[in-house]
């Protein structure tokens, strides 16, 4: 028997919200439903799985996850359209959605889809988590510094980076240390690492 969930449904059509409840309910999920997606960031829900309408098709989701970005928060997510085509689903899971679904009808469907992401949503919480500590750390440097992290992770010598910064390699070293120690980072290739898991965040902070 599957594990009880709660799905929050993020759908715009008032009478899909309350067929996609009904399914929910019928298949022994909970449901909370929202008409968009502030109402749902502003209920800051702590558990459970977003089934969200990709709506427009192949820009909903990831105009979702920014939303939760901005709001400093984050909830795994189904992606479900009426007709999804190809890009739109390959939009959708770039964007982060775990699954992506036509508007199910059955009870099936849905509690497969349910079963896969709740699995993989503890693996992806992690990262997530790993990426917000990443993201605040660096979001501790100064321009120049978030500068020679940049280049460094691109694999520039310190040499390198003074000629593309125009400042001496003795400045770029005061930058690096400086830089190392704000992150915590014991060695370059840890304040690397930090870099690349902020960006699972959809970025760097400006």
């Amino acid at each position: 028997m599957i594990e009880r969930v709660t799905l929050h449904i993020l759908d715009s059509d008032s009478a899909r919200r309350a067929q996609l409840a009904r399914l929910a309910f019928a298949a022994g999920h909970h449901a909370e439903i929202y008409a968009h997606a502030d109402e749902l960031l502003s209920h800051a829900p702590s558990g459970g799985l977003v089934l969200a309408q990709d709506e427009p098709v192949g820009e909903g989701i990831s105009n979702l996850v920014a939303a939760m970005m901005r709001a400093g928060q984050w909830l795994p997510i189904i992606a479900i359209a009426e007709a999804p085509t190809i890009d739109a689903v390959v939009s959708g899971i770039k964007a982060g959605a775990l699954d992506y679904l036509t508007v199910p009808e059955q009870i099936a469907p849905l509690n497969e889809a349910v079963a896969r992401s709740a699995r993989e949503a503890d693996t992806q919480r992690l990262q997530r988590a790993r990426a917000a500590e990443a993201r605040q750390r660096i979001s501790r440097l100064s321009m120049r510094e978030r500068e020679v992290l940049d280049r460094l992770a691109e694999g520039c010598s310190n040499k390198a980076i003074a000629r593309e910064l125009e400042i001496s390699p003795r400045t770029v070293e005061i930058h690096r240390m400086k830089m190392m120690g704000k992150l915590g980072a014991r060695h370059a290739a840890e304040a690397v690492r930090l870099r690349i898991e902020a960006t699972g965040l959809g970025g760097l902070a400006a």
